[in-house]
């Protein structure tokens, strides 16, 4: 299992609800990015942690990846950044991104724990 936990969020993160996304970034983020972003931790390094049909929790929410872009798990083992799109598209899925459902956009704290399955 490959866990994080929530050390800051961004002050513009709630606006992102309407669009229903959240992108998580490692501590290494820039000032411009941290605005945007939900900083997070590893206490257990991710190894090709993200695939389809697995559960992880986010906080208090449990989720099912159900797409996995080209570069999400290179992108998140090495700078801990994902974009998490917690709603359907027909679109294809960006590069650096995961699909979840339900499509629930997560009410998150500092100190909340991110939590992949293996």
């Amino acid at each position: 299992m490959s866990r994080s936990i929530i050390t800051e969020i961004g002050s513009i993160v709630p606006e992102f609800e309407e669009e229903k996304v959240i992108i998580l970034f490692g501590p290494m983020a820039t000032p411009d990015l941290r605005e945007i972003c939900v900083i997070h931790e590893f206490h257990k390094k991710p190894n090709q942690t993200l695939v389809e049909g697995k559960e992880f929790m986010l906080g208090e929410h449990k989720y099912i990846i159900k797409q996995v872009g080209s570069e999400a798990n290179k992108n998140f083992e090495e700078l801990g950044h994902i974009s998490i799109y917690f709603k359907q598209s027909d679109n294809d899925i960006l590069p650096g991104a995961i699909q979840v459902e339900p499509d629930v956009f997560p009410k998150l704290n500092i100190g909340d724990n991110i939590c992949f399955e293996l």
